[in-house]
C-alpha cells in the first residue's frame, strides 16, 4: 500500500507533466494553417469558374421550350458571329474548309464529346444551316444547338 507522500507525489506529476525539453520535436499537428489554405482556394475556385465558358460570346436565339444544360466542358463549343466569324473552342477557323478539319481534330482528341453549335440570332438561317451540314461532313451525326430561355414578364412589369 502506498503512503500518503507517494501519492501526492503521484497526484503532483499527473496535474503537472513532464515538461518537454527545448531540442525536442513536437509531436501535435497545427491544422490550422492548412484549413486556410484549402478555405482560400476554395473561395478562388469558387469564383473564378463561373468565369471560364468555352467558345465565344454570341447573342443566342430565345426559345420557350428551353432545357438547361450547365458548360461541363465536355462539348465542342461551334460558335458563329455576328459577323459571320466561326470558332471552334475558341479557335477561329478561316472558312468552312477549315471548319471541317478543325472539328474532324477536336473530335479525334476526345470521340465521347458532343458538338454544340452556339449561333448568333442575328445570322442568316442559311449560314447556321451550312455551318451544320459542314459539320455533317466532318462525320459528325448528332449537333446539339445552343439557345437561351425565353421569359414571360411578370404582371406589373413593362415588357420589352
Amino acid at each position: 500500500m502506498a503512503t500518503e507522500h507517494q501519492i501526492k507525489k503521484m497526484r503532483s506529476k499527473a496535474r503537472h507533466p513532464k515538461k518537454r525539453s527545448k531540442g525536442q520535436v513536437k509531436a501535435d499537428i497545427n491544422v490550422t494553417p492548412l484549413v486556410d489554405v484549402v478555405l482560400v482556394l476554395l473561395i478562388i475556385f469558387m469564383v473564378v469558374t463561373p468565369m471560364i465558358v468555352s467558345g465565344v460570346a454570341v447573342d443566342l436565339p430565345k426559345t420557350t421550350a428551353h432545357q438547361k444544360k450547365a458548360d461541363d466542358g465536355k462539348d465542342i463549343i461551334v460558335s458563329v458571329t455576328n459577323d459571320k466569324q466561326i470558332y471552334v473552342m475558341g479557335k477561329r477557323a478561316k472558312g468552312l474548309d477549315e471548319l471541317t478539319s478543325l472539328v474532324e481534330a477536336e473530335k479525334r482528341k476526345s470521340p465521347e464529346k458532343n458538338i454544340f453549335l452556339k449561333a448568333d440570332n442575328r445570322i442568316t438561317y442559311g449560314l447556321a444551316r451550312e455551318v451544320m451540314e459542314t459539320i455533317n461532313k466532318a462525320g459528325i451525326e448528332d449537333v446539339f444547338l445552343g439557345t437561351e430561355e425565353f421569359r414571360q414578364p411578370e404582371a406589373g412589369q413593362a415588357g420589352g
